[in-house]
C-alpha cells in the first residue's frame, strides 16, 4: 500500500503545480486543434480533459501528457466537412477500439524497431512544428475575412511578454525548482499585464472556454454497414497516427528520464481514452510532446501531474473561464517556445558530421517530412528508408574467400548475410561454366535469412549441375536443408557443426 501511495502522490506539491502549468498550456492548443478539425472549441477542450485523465490513470508512461493533437485533427477535417461531427465521434470510438486491440496484442514493442536517426528527425521536426504553431498566435483577423500579422505596438508587446516568460523559465531553475518555472512565468507576466493595463491578445480572443459537462451518448449515426465503411478508413488512420505519435513520445521520455515504460499498456490506455472521448462527444487525441516536455522538464514523473492537469482544465471550463480567458496568449507562447528549445536535439548539428551519410540523410529527411506533412508519415517513411539503406549496405558485404585445395577441388568460404538484397551479388560470385570439376561452398561464416537466399542457392546449384560440376554445400542449417528442393543431394550434413538458426519462410510455419 505504501508503494502504491508513493507512486501516486510523491512530491504532491510539485506535481499539482506542474499540472496547473500543463493545463494552461493545453487551452490554446486544444482550441486551435478544434478549429482545424472544424468542430466547436469545447469539443477540443473536453477531448483534452478526457484523454489526459484516462491515460494518466491507466497509461504505461507516468508523466506523459495526452490530449487533442494537430496530427489527428488534420485527418478529421474532411470527415466532419463531408459527413458531420457525429460521424467523427463514431470514428474516434472505432479508432480507440483498434488501439485497444493493438495494445492487447502486445504490438507496442515494435516501437523499438524505430532507428535512432528516425527518432532524432522526429524530435527535431516536432520541435519545428510546435514553433510554427506559435506563429499563428501573432496573427489576427483581416478585413477581408482572412488573417494578417500583428504589427506595431501590439507586436512588440506580445514579443516582450513572451520574452519575459522565457527569461523567467531560464533563470528561475538556477535558484529553485520547488515550483514550475513555467507557472511562475505565466503568473508573473499576467499580473504585470493586468497591473499596467497593457493591451494585448488574450485567450478569450480565440474563443470562449466556458461550458458544461458533456453527456455520454451513442453517436447519432445510422448503425449500418455503409456508416462502418465511411468511418473505418478514418479510424484506421487516426489509430495509427495516435499510436505512432504516442509511442515515439513515450520513447523520448524514456531516454530523457532514463526509465522504462510499458508501451503495450499505454496503447491500451490510449484506446480506452479515445473510446471514452467518442462516447462523450469529443474529438479524441493522443500524446502531446509539447505539454509532456513541460511536465517532464518541470520535474513531474508521476501520474498525479497528468490527473491534476485534466482536473484543472475541467475546472477552467466549468468555473474559471473568466480568469483564464484574460491570460495573455503571448505568455503561453513563451512557455511553448521554451519547450521548442528544450525539445530540439541540438546535438544533431555535431552528429551530422560524425555519423554515416545515410544516417544524416534519414535525420534530415524525417525532420523535413514531419514539418511539411505529418508525424506518422515521417516516422513510417523514415523507418522504410532506414531499412532500405541497411539492406543495401548489408548486401554489399557478402563476399567469398577462394581456396584451391590439394585434392584438386575449389572451396568458396562465404562471408556475410544472404537475403533478398544480396542474392544478385551472391550469384555473380560464381562462374559454373569455368569452374573446377569439384566445388565446395562453405556457409559456416554466412547466414541465410529468407526464401530469396534459398532460391539463390538453388539457382547456383542448378547452374553447376547444368555444366557437369559436382557442387558440395557445407554448414547449412537444418531449416535451410529442408527448403532446398533441387539441391538437397549436394548438401553435406555435419550434425555437430551445422548452425541451428531459423530462416524466415512460410514453408517453415
Amino acid at each position: 500500500m505504501k508503494d502504491r501511495i508513493k507512486q501516486w502522490f510523491p512530491n504532491a506539491q510539485l506535481e499539482v503545480l506542474t499540472g496547473l502549468t500543463v493545463a494552461l498550456a493545453l487551452v490554446p492548443e486544444a482550441i486551435a486543434f478544434a478549429f482545424v478539425a472544424k468542430v466547436d472549441p469545447l469539443i477540443g477542450l473536453f477531448a483534452a480533459v478526457i484523454i489526459c485523465l484516462v491515460t494518466s490513470l491507466l497509461g504505461g508512461r507516468p508523466g506523459m501528457i495526452s490530449g487533442a493533437t494537430g496530427a489527428m485533427a488534420v485527418v478529421m477535417t474532411s470527415l466532419v466537412v463531408q459527413h458531420g461531427v457525429q460521424h467523427l465521434f463514431a470514428a474516434v470510438i472505432l479508432a480507440g477500439v483498434l488501439q485497444l486491440a493493438f495494445g492487447l496484442a502486445k504490438w507496442g514493442k515494435f516501437i523499438h524497431l524505430v532507428p535512432l536517426p528516425v527518432t532524432f528527425g522526429f524530435v527535431n521536426g516536432l520541435a519545428l512544428v510546435i514553433a510554427k504553431a506559435q506563429l499563428e498566435q501573432f496573427k489576427m483577423a483581416a478585413p477581408d475575412g482572412g488573417s494578417q500579422w500583428i504589427q506595431g505596438p501590439a507586436l512588440w508587446t506580445m514579443l516582450g511578454i513572451a520574452a519575459g516568460v522565457m527569461a523567467i523559465m531560464y533563470l528561475l531553475p538556477k535558484f529553485t525548482k520547488a515550483v514550475p518555472a513555467g507557472l511562475v512565468g505565466i503568473a508573473s507576466v499576467t499580473l504585470g499585464v493586468w497591473a499596467f493595463g497593457l493591451e494585448t491578445r488574450v485567450v478569450g480572443d480565440i474563443a470562449s472556454i466556458a461550458g458544461n459537462l458533456p453527456t455520454l451518448a451513442l453517436p447519432v449515426v445510422p448503425w449500418s454497414l455503409e456508416t462502418f465503411q465511411i468511418v473505418l478508413p478514418y479510424s484506421g488512420i487516426l489509430a495509427a497516427i495516435g499510436l505512432i505519435e504516442t509511442l515515439m513520445t513515450l520513447n523520448l521520455i524514456d531516454e530523457m528520464t532514463e526509465t522504462r515504460s510499458r508501451p503495450n499498456r499505454e496503447c491500451v490506455a490510449q484506446g480506452v481514452a479515445n473510446v471514452a472521448a467518442g462516447f462523450a462527444g469529443t474529438m479524441g487525441g493522443c500524446a502531446m510532446i509539447g505539454q509532456s516536455m513541460i511536465n517532464i522538464n518541470s520535474g513531474a514523473r508521476h501520474r498525479l501531474s497528468g490527473i491534476a492537469a485534466a482536473l484543472f482544465l475541467l475546472g477552467f471550463i466549468l468555473f474559471g473561464s473568466a480568469v483564464i480567458e484574460r491570460i495573455p496568449l503571448a505568455a503561453l507562447v513563451g512557455v511553448m517556445l521554451m519547450v521548442v528549445i528544450g525539445t530540439f536535439e541540438w546535438a544533431t548539428f555535431r552528429t551530422l558530421r560524425r555519423v554515416p551519410k545515410s544516417d544524416a540523410f534519414v535525420i534530415l529527411f524525417v525532420t523535413i517530412v514531419t514539418l511539411v506533412s505529418d508525424l506518422a508519415v515521417a516516422v513510417i517513411l523514415g523507418v522504410v528508408v532506414s531499412a532500405l539503406v541497411f539492406a543495401w549496405e548489408s548486401a554489399k558485404k557478402i563476399e567469398v574467400e577462394v581456396k584451391d585445395l590439394p585434392d584438386g577441388s575449389r572451396e568458396y568460404d562465404l562471408h556475410g548475410a544472404l537475403f533478398f538484397a544480396s542474392t544478385n551479388r551472391f550469384r555473380k560470385l560464381f562462374e559454373p561454366a569455368n569452374d573446377l570439376a569439384e566445388v565446395v561452398i562453405d556457409f559456416a561464416d554466412s547466414r541465410v535469412f529468407d526464401h530469396s537466399g534459398i532460391e539463390a542457392i538453388q539457382w547456383v546449384a542448378e547452374a553447376y549441375r547444368k555444366h557437369g560440376r559436382n557442387l558440395h554445400l557445407r554448414h547449412l542449417s537444418e531449416d535451410c536443408r529442408k527448403l532446398l528442393h533441387n539441391a538437397q543431394d549436394m548438401v553435406e550434413v555435419n550434425i555437430h557443426e551445422d548452425p541451428t538458426y531459423k530462416v524466415a519462410d512460410d514453408e517453415l510455419d
